[in-house]
């Protein structure tokens, strides 16, 4: 939320050839945390749309900041609670797919998650500052204190 902090739905949209804009990558970003933790997590897809219009390869677009922006919160806020259940166990076991297993942990769906967030986020400060906004967010902030790591429960 920081990385968006102070942006106008006008500039979210905004197109840079040869990225997308803003708001697609929010939208892309909810489109990842509905595929790896609702779908391969716990086989539900709460919002079809996003699988058609934000998945990885889906043609450009540019909609609307509120709406990617809803679409983030419902989706992060139904993988939370599933996502504080993981244990270390857990985070190997193997993604099942269509009732088989992947190749892929769970654990690597969590660390591929991450590195694309942070892709994507780099993105969109850089999508900012060539739109020539200056005094950006940090989205790493207060991380110790915001976020601290927490190591498993035993």
């Amino acid at each position: 939320m920081r990385g968006i902090k102070g942006l106008s739905d006008k500039d979210a949209r905004k197109r840079l050839l040869p990225m997308n804009c803003i708001s697609w990558n929010v939208g892309h970003l909810a489109w990842q945390e509905q595929r790896y933790f609702l779908y391969f997590g716990q086989g539900q897809i709460l919002l079809p749309d996003i699988n058609d219009e934000f998945a990885y390869g889906a043609p450009a677009s540019k909609p609307a900041l509120k709406d990617v922006l809803k679409a983030w919160h419902t989706t992060t806020e139904a993988a939370d609670p599933w996502l504080d259940s993981l244990t270390s166990a857990k985070l190997q076991q193997f993604v099942m797919s269509k009732g088989r297993p992947t190749s892929r942990m769970i654990g690597n769906l969590l660390q591929r998650t991450i590195y694309h967030y942070w892709y994507h986020l780099g993105e969109i400060q850089a999508i900012r500052q060539m739109l020539g906004q200056t005094d950006l967010p940090e989205y790493v902030g207060d991380i110790e204190t915001e976020a601290p790591y927490q190591p498993e429960k035993s």
